[in-house]
Parts: C-alpha cells; structure tokens; sequence
C-alpha cells in the first residue's frame, strides 16, 4: 500500500493503492495484458515495459476500507518505478523542484500614469496575474498541477522595494493619478528606471486524477521589466509662443522641454 506522501499527512485525507491488472512477461505480454486499452511500451530503448495498474484511494480513517478507483483517471495507467510502492513519494520528492521549473506566467505589470511619470508624485503600479494548470507526466504518471498567484514583491528600479504583499494593485481612473494606493511608489529622482514585480504562486498537484494535494513552498516569477521615465515639472509665467518662438521654454525645441 502507498500512504499519503511524507509531509502532507495532515492535508491528505486518503491513503492509496494500486491493482496490477496483468503480469509483464519476460519477453512480451501476457494475453490479459494485450487486451487493455493501455500500451506501456519501454520509455527507453531496450528498457522494461511498464506494468498496468489501476489506482485506488479511500479514507485515512477505516482501517480496512472499501477502495475506489480514480474515476477522472480515465481507465488505467503504467507503473515504471522499480519499486512502484514509492511511486507517490518519489514524486513529492521532486515536484517542488519540478513545479518552479513550469512555464508559469508572470504577472503583467501596469504604471499610471505611464510610461512618464513626475519626480515627487505617487505612482500607481499594480499586478495582473492568472491561475494557471499544466499537465506533466512524473515517473511515467499523469500529474496535473495548478498555480495560483498569492504575493506580490514590487521592485521600484531605484533600489527600493516593496512586499512581499498579498496586493496586487488595481487600476485607477485618470482624475485619480496622483494619488497614494496600497502599491503605489514616489521617485525621487528623474531619469528612466526598470520596474518589476516579483509574483509568488501556490501549487497544488494530483497524481492520476486523484485529490488535489498541497506543493511545498512558493514558486517566484519575475515580470519582465517595465521602463518608467520620470520627469520634473516646472511652473512658469510665459509669454511666449510656440509657434513664434519654437525655442521659448516649454515649447518642444527649448532645453525646458526636457526631463
């Protein structure tokens, strides 16, 4: 029998079970083998063929249970582990490893105003993230797996940071910028600065269809970098015209156009 894997004891209400349903032959299969829907061909030149089984589960709680196939399994599947009782352990072994390995994707990261913003003014930044699944196969088996964005850590680009924070920001309307948000960041100094936002994902994962089981740890994914240029501004009485005087101050062509 394969107990729940180590470390999720207390999250995993079922222990679990297999049923080989033939026996592997030396050289081939047996006549109740090459009636199965499943084919376990090697998954290596000249390696082993797979053995099928079918996976059960029932409560941690009765000592001799009733077991109960996996019905979104959909029919049965192959065991290529030597030891296939470790199967289940071996897999949560690696699937923290394997989960941040995903080709999760980051959060999208959103400025207002932008991409100019003004030195001294609060800078709305919020994140927009998605949960995600992806399907995988681990040590021959069918693992799904599913991530959900939890927190957040904003790095401003001019070396200072905020979060880790269960905020994600939202947009603002326009009559609105300026003012100060849950996530929102005040630059100090113009120039241009590259703004990412760091999202930190939960994982769960079942094996072949059965109860969702917890991923220890939170994978971390980086957005790709958003360019923010800070400006200044300046007030002045002017008297000049643009058209007139293309380098009046203010105007496109004069140094006071500039950052």
């Amino acid at each position: 029998m394969i107990e729940a894997p180590i470390g999720y004891v207390d999250t995993d209400p079922y222990k679990y079970d297999y049923l080989p349903l033939c026996d592997i032959e030396r050289d081939g299969l047996d006549s109740g083998c090459e009636s199965l829907a499943v084919n376990c061909e090697p998954r290596t030149p000249g390696g082993k063929r797979g053995t099928p089984v079918q996976w059960r589960f029932a409560p941690k709680a009765i000592a001799n249970p009733t077991w109960s196939d996996w019905q979104s399994q959909g029919g049965p599947t192959c065991l290529y582990d030597p030891d296939p009782q470790a199967v289940l352990r071996a897999i949560a072994a690696r699937i923290a490893n394997d989960f941040k390995q995903l080709p999760i994707q980051s959060a999208k990261v959103t400025v207002q105003p932008g991409p100019h913003t003004l030195k001294g003014m609060e800078t709305n930044v919020f994140a927009a993230a998605t949960e995600q699944a992806f399907d995988v196969v681990i040590l021959g088996q069918n693992v799904h797996l599913e991530a959900t964005p939890v927190e957040y850590t904003y790095n401003y680009g001019d070396g200072t940071s905020f979060g880790p924070t269960m905020f994600a920001g939202g947009s603002i309307s326009e009559d609105e910028w300026g003012t100060k948000t849950r996530t929102s960041h005040i630059y100090k100094q113009t120039g241009d600065f590259r703004l990412t936002v760091t999202t930190g994902f939960r994982g769960t994962y079942s094996v072949n269809g059965g109860p969702p089981l917890p991923i220890t740890g939170n994978g971390q994914f980086a957005s790709p970098a958003q360019l923010v240029s800070v400006w200044r501004s300046e007030t002045r009485q002017v008297a000049d015209n643009c058209i007139e005087n293309p380098t009046g101050w203010a105007c496109p062509s004069s140094a006071g156009s500039n950052k």
